[in-house]
């Protein structure tokens, strides 16, 4: 069995001296069937080691309620198939531009502030997750014989707290639970980050996307000794809904690598193949100095500008990436694994089928509730992704007055009477017409990602202030839950009542939507891309699988389909409009052609 350990001046392997040419690839952001492949293509791009994140909501989304644990063991397990070690990065906190920075939301809702400190509640949490987790990680180390040579301690704690205590505690966790491999935290490399974050007999490593020698001068300031590493180099960036599409260009990102292993540092590539964030799992972020203002929810793909992008093709980028690594291994590169086919031809799915959201609520939404006196949270009402409706009545006889929806997060359908109202955000949080009493008041309320990095960590989602009439606050309020979990059931849709999608009329504009589609020799197909052209805002649903959401107002506007999806013959998909439907119709392609990338820096 080997032995890897941190010296006073390298990473060391039985006591030689090693460098970690690392690549992040996120398990839960690729489908399963595809890990062997994207796997095989960092090992071709001159890596040795892959880095993953574990996200906590996605695999215990309700207290006790564990799910597929075992895929964390089962991606170890292809990255040793692949010939490479493997760092990990279990949290609690992992940030990732992920759904809650994945942290779940019973955890956030119950303990608010709380979170990422002593608490000793929290940490009762923490542990029993841990506890249910870490047997994949103890099982394959290094001196087991498995790929696992590095384990992160929290993540880039000193951008949100100062709690060394908590720290510790987290670092007796890991250790307590069978963890015997290196332990590292990672912050960026500002000294009030590092003050924050480091814990004392850990190695420290430092984030970012250019300037290696001046960010190592601050890390060696805090880390006299010990072997260089750039934990996160970011050689690309991650796009939100409604903004300018982001890039990084080739030449830049290879020189800003090229930097960082001439200062004879260790590096992993964030990202080296970014995936995609399926199921609604995209988190958001606040801009702002202090991440405090505007919300910016995250795009369904991940793709990050990657040397391998969110198809799985190589990229400029790739090319370059790898003849840098060249120089730096042991012997020749392996073979680039070919390019996943895409689909051959287009092909167009007629949407003949639709059900009303309420007849969609009334057979998968959660049980009906007793009205309550405000309306209550999504955290409050356990509900991660989805929608919640929310029914209130204006009592009567009154003049008409403002409506509104106080504290919203993120946006709501309105409905007055059974008559659409408008469309509000955080932004805009009162309809551009005022209410007569009395009226039944319907308000569809969806979270668009909740912030995953900085102050505002676990801040609440639906309505958070109430529902007010001029300046009343309306009570007897209740909420009925639509989550996106309940279209995973096995025929979840068996008992959902469908009429032809002519017939809806204008109560058509938002409501499930379903259709067939045919594929010729999908059994060769690595991916498609699929397009609602006209529809506005909502997901979409392959046999089941759901690809992510959807948003006309970009900079996304093709959803990446993964081929072991597909099947040959007749595929159903299956899309939830919650705002304004197209043409009755979906466009499936080969997909988005590969990005070349284009000047620019990025650096957080």
């Amino acid at each position: 069995m080997a032995d890897f350990t941190v010296g006073d001046d390298h990473f060391r392997l039985d006591g030689k001296p090693v460098r970690l040419l690392s690549g992040a690839l996120h398990y839960f952001r690729v489908h399963e069937a595809q890990w062997d492949h994207r796997l095989s293509m960092l090992r071709a791009m001159g890596l040795n080691c892959v880095e993953t994140y574990v996200p906590w909501n996605l695999h215990e989304p309700r207290p006790g309620r564990l799910r597929d644990v075992g895929a964390l063991g089962r991606f170890l397990d292809a990255a040793q198939r692949a010939g490479l070690w493997a760092i990990v990065r279990p949290g609690p906190y992992i940030c990732a531009e992920w759904e809650n920075g994945g942290l779940p939301v019973w955890v956030t809702g119950r303990f608010g502030r709380r979170v990422r400190t002593r608490d000793e509640e929290y940490l009762g949490a923490v542990e029993r997750w841990f506890t249910a987790l870490l047997p994949q990680v103890v099982q394959r180390q290094i001196g087991r014989g498995g790929p696992v040579i590095m384990v992160q301690a929290e993540n880039e704690y000193g951008s949100y707290g100062s709690d060394e205590v908590y720290l510790r505690r987290v670092t007796g966790m890991l250790r307590g639970l069978g963890v015997t491999v290196p332990l590292f935290t990672s912050d960026g490399p500002e000294d009030h980050m590092l003050t924050g974050g480091s814990v004392p007999g850990l190695l420290a490593t430092a984030n970012f996307g250019s300037g290696a020698r001046e960010a190592f001068e601050v890390l060696r300031r805090h880390q006299p000794r010990g072997p260089l590493m750039c934990m996160e180099f970011w050689c690309g960036w991650f796009e939100h809904w409604g903004a300018e599409p982001v890039a990084r260009g080739p030449e830049q990102a290879t020189g800003a690598l090229r930097e960082i292993l001439e200062c004879g540092a260790s590096v992993n590539v964030y990202m080296a193949h970014g995936g995609t964030n399926f199921g609604g799992w995209a988190g958001a972020n606040r801009s702002g100095a202090l991440q405090d203002e505007d919300f910016l929810p995250t795009v369904t793909s991940y793709d990050y500008d990657a040397p391998i992008d969110e198809y799985g093709r190589p990229t400029e980028k790739f090319w370059r990436f790898r003849e840098v690594f060249a120089s730096y291994a042991d012997g020749p590169l392996p073979e680039v694994p070919p390019e996943p086919v895409p689909l051959a031809a287009g092909v167009r799915a007629e949407l003949t089928q639709w059900a009303s959201l309420s007849a969609v609520l009334e057979v998968l939404g959660d049980e009906e509730p007793a009205a309550s006196g405000a309306a209550p949270t999504f955290e409050e009402l356990g509900v991660d992704r989805g929608v919640v409706r929310y029914r209130v009545g204006v009592p009567g006889p009154r003049r008409p007055y403002a409506l509104t929806a106080a504290g919203l997060r993120d946006r709501a359908v309105v409905y007055v009477d059974g008559v659409r109202a408008g469309v509000l955000d955080e932004e805009n949080d009162t309809l551009d017409e005022p209410v007569a009493g009395p009226a039944e008041v319907e308000l569809w309320v969806e979270s668009l990602g909740r912030v995953n990095y900085g102050p505002r960590l676990g801040e609440p989602k639906g309505i958070t202030g109430g529902v007010m009439h001029e300046r009343q606050y309306l009570h007897g309020v209740r909420a009925l839950a639509l989550r996106l979990e309940a279209f995973e059931e096995p025929d979840a849709l068996a008992a959902v009542a469908f009429g032809g999608v002519g017939e809806s009329g204008e109560a058509g504009r938002t409501g499930l939507f379903r259709g067939t589609f045919e594929v010729a020799g999908a059994a060769g197909t690595g991916h498609a891309g699929l397009e609602l052209p006209g529809w506005t805002r909502g997901f979409v649903w392959v046999n089941g699988f759901c690809l992510g959401r959807y948003w006309s107002r970009g900079a996304q506007r093709t959803l990446y389909v993964p081929g072991p999806v597909l099947r040959e013959g007749v595929n159903e998909v299956w899309v939830l409009e919650l705002e304004d439907a197209g043409a009755p119709c979906v466009e499936l392609g080969p997909g988005a052609p590969v990005r070349a990338g284009a000047p620019g820096d990025v650096r957080a």
